[in-house]
């Protein structure tokens, strides 16, 4: 659980700087006023930790990320240490970069990404199956902030569950549209997942599917194996009578 507050506007003077008694961090872009440095996918987040008491400038730094350490070069462990996380990705959501000196880890800073990304909706797929068959279309719903409302369409119309035999499933990370036994006359058409959030409305991806008239499917290895004794026995047959036919050419 996340808990937000609100800084005061006079503690917004500090900008983009999170600090304590040893060291300071400066960002691009800067804290906003919930305490998060908000960005999104591919965006460059720059991140410059310093040492404003003069008598600790040679102290070495050391980053940490989720409590992980940061690999830096020997150069880069003094004031003015910097870290780029470039590009953002979603995972980098809620990440926490915590810089600290590297004798005294208690003497430390950190900031907290907050990455918006929208669902990865968009762009159609074509479905071709046959009558009898079941049919599963899946939407992934991640994102932040989360999905709040989830649709799906059939020929521009709301799928009718009861009708159609339908069923959805969300996750809070996909939504599955499920029916089982297709018919040609019900589930063939155009399918849209419509979803959106306070940040990201409509988003939208479109199913193309095309229900055809079931085949009668042999199975495929009896039937190889009876082709194989036939012709087996063919042969064997036909082995047996040459050698009576040799026998009496022989005579």
């Amino acid at each position: 659980m996340k808990y937000f507050f609100r800084v005061p506007l006079h503690l917004l003077l500090l900008l983009a700087s999170q600090t304590c008694d040893g060291v300071m961090i400066k960002s691009t872009p800067p804290v906003n006023a919930e305490g998060f440095i908000r960005a999104s996918p591919d965006d460059t987040v720059s991140l410059i930790c310093e040492i404003p008491d003069i008598n600790l400038k040679e102290e070495e730094l050391k980053w940490q990320r989720n409590g992980a350490a940061v690999s830096l070069n020997d150069q880069n462990k003094k004031t003015g240490s910097a870290l780029c996380i470039t590009p953002v990705i979603p995972e980098d959501h809620a990440a926490t970069f915590t810089c600290s000196l590297a004798k005294n880890s208690t003497d430390s800073a950190s900031v907290t990404l907050e990455v918006l990304y929208p669902p990865q909706l968009s762009g159609s797929e074509n479905i071709t199956i046959e009558e009898q068959e079941d049919l599963v279309l899946v939407c992934d719903m991640k994102a932040n902030p989360l999905i709040t409302y989830v649709t799906w369409t059939l020929n521009e119309s709301t799928v009718d569950l009861i009708a159609g035999g339908f069923t959805v499933t969300n996750d809070g990370r996909t939504s599955r549209l499920q029916v089982n036994n297709v018919e040609q006359s019900l589930h063939d058409g155009v399918y849209q997942c419509n979803a959106s959030s306070s940040a990201f409305p409509n988003k939208t991806k479109t199913f193309y599917v095309n229900v055809t008239d079931r085949t009668i499917k042999f199975p495929l290895v009896p039937l190889i194996a009876g082709v194989v004794v036939v012709f087996v026995t063919s042969i064997l047959a036909v082995v047996s009578r040459w050698r009576k036919i040799v026998k009496c050419c022989k005579k």
